[in-house]
């Protein structure tokens, strides 16, 4: 009973808001857990339907992350996403005039990306397993998905509810590589997880801006609402200083906490790692990895 109390306590004191969403590589969670305007990987088709719009190659990733240093706290990832079709190479053409092909998403998948999540959080006491399935198109310069995710809770000696939550994201080049708008609205149905006290998910309200002053520099910008919590407020750093590493920062002001991390990419595989700091809790840890395989030379 000590043990369950202890339990119950520490995740009252977690972020509601991320939990509800789950967190989706470390390359979000070195950035201050950003992820309504990150782009071209899977882990962020998983935080925004949208961003499967640009997802050209087919992926595969998982990952693994620990919170605070408890075994209780232990989370694995399991994403992969694959793309509808693809653009013949000699009739590419923007799909929006007056803008370049390259820059209005002319080598987007024809019919979208498809992608499917998997996500397992806790230990035997409490745990959290998630299934879902998300789509994104990308339409010229705007992007816009939707996502549905099967989320079921277990406690020790309770049971288990489950509840389907349905979001939906987008994503809009204001400048084409330079300047994005993204946004996400998870929860938009409002799913029940228990009569008793009329018990539903959290709705959560995010959006974002990820800007681009040089080719190896990214700066973001990300605002985060429960409707029942303060709002939080995120900001990340990415600085690529050579093709093959990224170096990130990143923090959030609702759960006071510092991230930093680095990305390697090495052929077809991505390896990410994040670290973040929290005053009170301590230190969590996270690694993704992740294979893209080339695009056919021939649709």
């Amino acid at each position: 009973m000590a043990k369950l109390y202890f339990l119950v306590v520490l995740l009252t004191g977690l972020p509601l808001a991320s939990r509800a969403q789950g967190l989706w590589g470390a390359r979000s969670a070195a950035l201050g857990q950003i992820g309504t305007v990150l782009e071209a990987d899977g882990w962020a088709g998983a935080s925004n339907a949208a961003a499967l719009g640009l997802l050209s190659r087919p992926t595969v990733a998982v990952g693994a992350e620990n919170r605070y240093l408890l075994p209780t706290l232990n989370t694995v990832s399991l994403v992969v996403a694959v793309p509808i079709g693809y653009r013949r190479a000699d009739v590419l053409a923007a799909p929006v005039a007056g803008v370049a092909a390259a820059i209005a998403g002319a080598e987007a998948p024809r019919y979208g990306t498809v992608g499917v999540t998997a996500q397992r959080f806790g230990g035997t006491l409490y745990s959290e397993q998630r299934l879902g399935l998300g789509y994104g198109y990308q339409l010229g310069t705007v992007r816009v998905g939707a996502r549905a995710e099967v989320l079921q809770t277990s406690i020790q000696g309770l049971g288990s509810r489950r509840a389907v939550a349905a979001s939906l994201g987008g994503q809009a080049d204001i400048i084409p590589r330079k300047l994005t708008f993204g946004a996400t609205l998870y929860n938009l149905n409002q799913a029940r997880l228990a009569e008793y006290q009329d018990e539903r998910l959290p709705t959560v309200l995010r959006a974002g801006l990820a800007w681009r002053p040089a080719d190896k520099v990214l700066l973001l910008l990300e605002t985060e609402k429960d409707v029942e919590q303060d709002a939080d407020f995120k900001a990340g750093l990415e600085y690529q200083p050579l093709p093959a590493l990224a170096l990130r920062a990143g923090l959030s002001t609702l759960t006071s906490q510092l991230t930093g991390g680095l990305g390697l990419r090495t052929g077809a595989f991505r390896i990410d790692y994040a670290a973040g700091w929290h005053e009170a809790l301590g230190l969590s840890q996270q690694l993704s990895a992740a294979y893209v395989w080339e695009k056919p030379g021939k649709p």
